[in-house]
């Protein structure tokens, strides 16, 4: 009575012309499923076996998330101390940096080789380790100057506190070894 009047021949057409482009990708559940599935979140478990077997596999999921988010850098879940945009353009900097704290172990391992197996190289061993000591010192003074002027010029003066010693545990390790994974390949621009 209030309505339009509806042309069926128009109607026809526009129903035909007319795709739907998105969607869910499933059906719509009914009412008695959303239920279910309700129910079945708020049910508590029976006894302390139960919650104890819920309360581990809840963690076991979390760890299993976070591990994922180490691997792939994925920002939601990854530990409080690696989160925010400060640490991610610290952990780019020191991946796309080449430092020789990450191939300290192969040098004390091939150092402590040589000084073992051959008896004359004895006398120098001690020079040869004060030699990398003060090398990785330099180059730390050198990975903790650039990070801390690279934070101050794109996320202010504020933000450096504490930056120097994740920089510096990143870059002494081992490239292949290091939690996040570096989403940047050493010796590109950064």
């Amino acid at each position: 009575m209030f309505g339009r009047r509806r042309n069926s021949s128009t109607d026809t057409e526009a129903a035909s012309t007319v795709e739907k482009v998105g969607g869910k990708g499933r059906p719509t559940p009914t009412r008695k499923e959303a239920e279910a599935a309700r129910k079945a979140r708020l049910t508590a478990p029976k006894g302390r076996k139960g919650a104890k077997s819920q309360s581990r596999d809840q963690v076991k999921e979390q760890r299993a998330k976070v591990r994922e988010a180490l691997n792939t850098g994925d920002e939601k879940y990854l530990p409080l101390r690696d989160k925010g945009p400060v640490k991610r353009y610290v952990r780019n900097w020191v991946d796309a940096h080449r430092t020789i704290g990450e191939y300290m172990l192969p040098i004390f391992f091939v150092g402590l080789m040589v000084l073992i197996f051959i008896p004359a190289t004895a006398t120098q061993g001690p020079i040869l380790w004060m030699a990398i000591i003060v090398l990785m010192a330099i180059d730390g003074f050198r990975v903790v100057r650039g990070v801390k002027a690279g934070v101050r010029e794109r996320f202010g003066d504020d933000e450096t506190k504490g930056i120097a010693w994740y920089a510096l545990t990143r870059a002494w390790q081992m490239r292949r070894l290091r939690l996040p994974k570096p989403q940047i390949k050493a010796g590109d621009e950064y």
